[in-house]
């Protein structure tokens, strides 16, 4: 794992963008095609945005598939994950085949096609975040890093609904669904590299216990550290708890 800390949010996105456009492009290069893995979130706007504006992805040739989704909240909400992807990225540039959790009709059978998709060949790169919690995908301490099954039926912590109340996707936390699909800990592992975008203050103890701590289900997204091409893109702000040392050494090689 690595980590690469910058000024502001802009620059982060911006160097987040051109290290994914490069691992879509050389998927493309070497296989015909790319498979993605793609988060959602206001921690994410910028990162696709820049992403977005790249100039040298055939989007035509990409494969994406949804890290998580909300169980009863129809296309049509503001905080759909869906209706974000399609905006913000699927529509935008035009990607032919696209696999969305719909957790407004048959969760189970969510669960069940989309991962027979997902399983079908690897994952190139995944776009991942770190919740205020922690969290992983919708993966809530205490996570389960044990299961091989592709995706999950997991409920949400308070933590966790909270923050989706303080991004401004709901008015309240008795809006927020209790329950949604995950992708699994080990699923998001076995991409072949994983891209973290994690700005703003308020992640900034997060990433502490991520990075500092035990990796460990108490602190989901601890596991990135075992992952050989995980790199974890912070800024000022939301690095601004680790320790120097900590920066000196995670960022050494990066």
């Amino acid at each position: 794992m690595k980590v690469r800390v910058f000024s502001d949010k802009r620059s982060l996105s911006q160097a987040a963008a051109e290290q994914a456009a490069l691992a879509v492009s050389s998927a493309i290069r070497a296989r015909g095609h790319a498979r993605i893995i793609v988060a959602t979130g206001a921690s994410q706007l910028d990162f696709l945005e820049a992403l977005t504006s790249a100039q040298d992805i055939d989007w035509q040739r990409v494969e994406l598939f949804h890290l998580d989704e909300y169980i009863g909240l129809p296309l049509n909400h503001p905080a759909s994950f869906r209706k974000y992807l399609s905006e913000r990225l699927i529509n935008k540039v035009g990607i032919r085949r696209s696999h969305l959790l719909d957790g407004n009709a048959d969760p189970q059978e969510a669960v069940r096609s989309v991962g027979e998709a997902l399983q079908s060949a690897p994952i190139d790169v995944a776009f991942v975040g770190i919740g205020e919690n922690g969290h992983l995908a919708f993966n809530d301490p205490p996570a389960n890093f044990e299961t091989e099954e592709p995706y999950l039926i997991v409920e949400l912590d308070e933590p966790c609904r909270r923050q989706q109340v303080g991004e401004g996707w709901f008015k309240d936390i008795s809006e927020v669904p209790a329950s949604a699909i995950s992708m699994s800990v080990r699923q998001i592992l076995k991409a072949d590299e994983i891209i973290c975008i994690v700005p703003d203050a308020r992640k900034a103890q997060a990433v502490k216990l991520c990075l500092e701590g035990e990796i460990g289900p108490m602190a989901p997204a601890s596991i990135l550290r075992t992952h050989p091409r995980a790199t974890i893109f912070l800024d000022t702000d939301s690095g601004a708890s680790l320790s120097p040392a900590t920066i000196t050494a995670l960022t050494a090689n990066a």
